[in-house]
Formats: C-alpha cells, sequence, structure tokens
C-alpha cells in the first residue's frame, strides 16, 4: 500500500462528490461524476429494498428531481475517508454531507470497491446507507484524513 494510491482513491472520490453540485445556473459535472467509475459499474444507492443501478439511470434519476423542481441545489462535501489497499485492488469508505435546496442537511457513508487499471483508480462498485440517529458516521470519517 502506497502513500500515492491512498491519495489517488481520495482525490477520486472527492471528484466524484464536488461533480454531484448544482444550483440554478450551474449544472452538475456530469463527465467528470462518470470518470470515476469503471464501465458497468455495480450502484446500490441507500433505497430499501435494495436494488442495482447503473450510473446512467441514477444520473438520469438526479436530473429529474432537478427539472421537476424537488431538488433546486444540491451540494455534497467530502467529510473523511478510511482507504484499504493490497495491489491493484482497493477498499474506501467515504462519508460526505449533502447540502439539499439550502437548507436540509443530511449526511451517508459509501462504501467503493476500487481497481487500479493501467495505473489509474477506478471505482468498481459502490453502496452507501444514510446516517440515523442510531447510525451516527464514526468518528474517524469524520476527518480528512479518516485512517
Amino acid at each position: 500500500m502506497s502513500d500515492a494510491d491512498i491519495a489517488a482513491i481520495r482525490k477520486l472520490l472527492a471528484t466524484q462528490f464536488r461533480a454531484l453540485q448544482w444550483a440554478p445556473g450551474k449544472s452538475a459535472d456530469w463527465d467528470a461524476f462518470r470518470s470515476t467509475f469503471f464501465p458497468d459499474t455495480t450502484f446500490v444507492p441507500a433505497a430499501r429494498p435494495a436494488r442495482r443501478q447503473t450510473i446512467e439511470a441514477f444520473i438520469e434519476r438526479m436530473r429529474g428531481l432537478e427539472a421537476e423542481g424537488k431538488l433546486k441545489t444540491f451540494a455534497e462535501t467530502m467529510l473523511g475517508t478510511t482507504v484499504h489497499v493490497f495491489g491493484n485492488v482497493a477498499v474506501a469508505l467515504g462519508a460526505c454531507e449533502m447540502l439539499e435546496n439550502g437548507t436540509e442537511i443530511s449526511r451517508d457513508v459509501g462504501a467503493f470497491l476500487l481497481i487500479k487499471d493501467a495505473g489509474e483508480w477506478k471505482i468498481a462498485g459502490q453502496a452507501w446507507d444514510l446516517e440515523r440517529e442510531t447510525s451516527p458516521i464514526p468518528e474517524p470519517l469524520q476527518r480528512p484524513d479518516g485512517d
């Protein structure tokens, strides 16, 4: 496990979180969002029952919420990550805070399966769950260095 790999993975996750921001007159950076994923990534949102979703279906859903006016503004801020690397595979947990419509704050933890191919890390699988009173975000995931 190298410090460079951990830094690259944290940068990749930060890119994804940063890309998912929009406001009136400013769209999300869907190309940057897509760029973080390996093709045909397994994507499982927090909603239950759990269902696999494609990246394109997720983007379409989020664009729909924006177009319908249900989600006029949205911003994600990465709180912290923990990363474990072995060779060309890694797992990470990343916590983020979401601000919806300028007033509604929620937080979640994403679980990421990553692969390194041709020298570049990509997300091969992602699932997440929302923070609840009974499941608070662990303290290490609330720090930028996480580990």
